[in-house]
């Protein structure tokens, strides 16, 4: 088994990406599939956290726009992390991960309130941390909670798992001659709008010098690679 090239990660899921198949809700197959590639990377020896986003199932930008209150929308959508969250805390327990759902607003009954030392405690002991209901705010997203929760962690990395291998010039779906990066500056990603995270998440990562690589999620294997020091996907950093 290869050794990991860094001592914590923070892994960045949206909620699509549990889709699979479907058109709402959750996966099994998916999910299923994350979990066994979560446990084959801690066997490398990196403590891994987690951040999922809510949209497979309530997203409260796109509940505002429909006429519903966005601080409303937004604590639906953050009730949405949550969910998914504890299908991802239980898909991994039954591969034999121990797994602890951290909740950034209290629902004691369901998962632990997110502590800073406590999470960083459960790293420690080998746990994966599922960091759920973003910020806890209204108005930020789950990319602005992957950025502060992996600065407030210490974690070396930034991963973010979209549907495509890396950050693009422009949509390579509808443009062909899209220019893919190996490499990119923070500030190029603000000022191109290449929309890979929101603006605000980018920006406390350059702030803070967070590394960010993007990677393909769907592509088999590639996590584990990446985890061990392989170049996959594009980093954001500030050269």
């Amino acid at each position: 088994m290869a050794k990991a090239a860094y001592q914590r990660i923070l892994l960045k899921l949206s909620g699509e990406a549990l889709l699979g198949n479907e058109s709402y809700g959750i996966d099994p197959v998916i999910i299923s599939r994350i979990a066994k590639e979560l446990r084959e990377i801690l066997e490398t020896g990196v403590q891994v956290a987690i951040v999922i986003g809510g949209g497979n199932i309530f997203r409260g930008a796109g509940l505002a726009a429909s006429g519903i209150d966005r601080v409303t929308g937004d604590h639906m959508g953050m009730l949405a992390t949550v969910i998914n969250s504890l299908a991802l805390q239980d898909a991994l327990e039954r591969v034999g991960v121990s797994a602890r759902v951290m909740s950034a607003i209290s629902i004691n009954d369901v998962c632990e309130d997110y502590i800073r030392r406590r999470a960083i405690r459960h790293l420690e002991k080998g746990r994966v941390v599922i960091v759920a209901a973003g910020t806890g705010n209204p108005f930020f997203t789950t990319d602005s909670a992957a950025a502060l929760r992996a600065i407030e962690i210490g974690a070396d990395l930034v991963i973010k798992a979209t549907k495509v291998d890396g950050i693009y010039s422009a949509d390579p779906v509808s443009n062909p001659d899209a220019i893919r990066y190996d490499q990119i500056s923070y500030d190029k990603v603000i000022t191109d709008k290449l929309a890979v995270m929101d603006t605000n998440a980018i920006v406390l990562c350059r702030d803070q010098n967070m590394p960010i690589r993007v990677f393909n999620m769907f592509a088999e294997g590639h996590l584990q690679r990446l985890v061990c020091g392989e170049a996959i996907g594009t980093l954001v950093n500030k050269d």
